[in-house]
């Protein structure tokens, strides 16, 4: 006999579900049931997740979005509302990483373009996704922070702050609307197998310092952060709001 899907009849937006943590966590939750909207910039990209969706039982929605412009990110979650009639949980995941200098060094460019996504983008996204869910009679948001805003590592430090700053904002929101049913946790990523470091695990070199970061002696998979997703996501973690789970290999230890 084939156990209930956790997701049936739920609706999800991912942000950031073009490719990596997103994608895979986009497919997970259509697995489970559920319908999901897929945010992002690239077009071409948003259109072989949904069919990857599709293919994993699910209903799929592309929807074009910079999650720093509010108009974008408004009309993000009313395409979700007039496609499927609802949302139930949210994964804001859409993120950037620059840097790599002292921050006596960082250009104000660079400020400026992380600051949006990581921060102002989180901030728009449950400025707007809260509102939905209410109505949805409550349910889960999810918001992508990382290892590095529990432990900042040098030459990233916009970066760690920025991370900081996600974990400031779901703790803020999981107190606001805890009483309304509304769930806000963060998930902490360490180094895992996306297309953001491919370039540096291509290199053997490159690959052997990657693993050598962690203490189980491996980066992490796309799938093992879903699975953390779905788990916060879903009534077994009824319980759980304004919490940082780490799924990073003990990096931040």
């Amino acid at each position: 006999m084939e156990m209930m899907k956790a997701f049936i009849g739920k609706v999800v937006l991912v942000t950031g579900g073009t490719s990596g943590i997103g994608r895979a966590t986009a497919i997970a939750f259509a697995q489970e049931g559920a319908s999901v909207v897929v945010v992002g910039r690239r077009e071409s990209e948003g259109a072989e997740s949904v069919a990857l969706i599709e293919q994993a039982g699910g209903k799929g929605l592309f929807v074009q979005a910079d999650v720093s412009i509010e108009d974008d990110v408004a009309a993000m979650v009313a395409k979700t509302l007039e496609s499927f009639g609802k949302l139930d949980f949210a994964f804001n995941n859409a993120g950037i990483f620059l840097e790599s200098a002292p921050i006596t060094e960082v250009t104000q460019d660079t400020i400026d373009r992380i600051l949006a996504i990581n921060v102002r983008g989180v901030a728009l996204c449950l400025k707007h996704e809260i509102p939905a869910i209410l109505k949805s009679g409550g349910g889960g948001i999810v918001n992508t922070a990382s290892f590095l805003g529990i432990h900042p590592h040098p030459g990233s430090a916009i970066y760690n702050a920025s991370k900081f700053a996600t974990i400031g904002l779901t703790k803020s929101a999981a107190l606001e609307f805890a009483s309304q049913g509304v769930r806000v946790n963060a998930i902490c990523p360490g180094v895992i197998e996306t297309p953001m470091n491919e370039e540096y695990r291509q290199d053997a070199q490159g690959r052997a310092a990657l693993n050598s970061m962690q203490p189980l002696g491996r980066i992490g998979h796309p799938e093992e952060i879903a699975a953390a997703v779905l788990y916060l996501c879903s009534p077994k973690a009824g319980f759980v709001t304004g919490t940082t789970l780490s799924v990073d290999g003990g990096i931040a230890i």
